[in-house]
């Protein structure tokens, strides 16, 4: 059976390194930490923020109900503070449709 490579995540993620995966500023990281309760980055004695993949997941979705779906701030916490069990399924669902759709455009240009 052929050794088959896992995916290699890692356990914290910089503050910089999240920023440039959102393509947002560091400051709009800081003002969601302070807004939604459920963004809580751990901090070393330095103060320097870092992000966990559950952090990730709670950004993402915050990120998507305020930019993409148009959610004012209190919108979004009230959103989150009632539906947060469902918004993560949905979240994960679009994570899985993106994925499939990158792979199967990879496929379509390599025809």
């Amino acid at each position: 059976m052929p050794y088959k490579d896992r995916e290699i995540s890692k356990m914290y993620y910089t503050m910089g390194e999240v920023s440039a995966m959102f393509g947002v500023n560091q400051s709009l990281l800081r003002f969601y930490e302070k807004e939604f309760s459920v963004l809580q980055p751990k901090k070393n004695k330095k103060g320097n923020r870092y992000f966990t993949p559950e952090d990730l997941e709670n950004f993402k979705i915050i990120f998507h109900l305020i930019n993409d779906k148009g959610y004012t701030l209190q919108g979004a916490k009230d959103h989150l503070k009632n539906n947060m069990g469902d918004t993560r399924d949905q979240q994960r669902v679009i994570d899985s449709l993106e994925n499939m759709k990158k792979f199967l455009l990879e496929v379509r240009d390599q025809l």
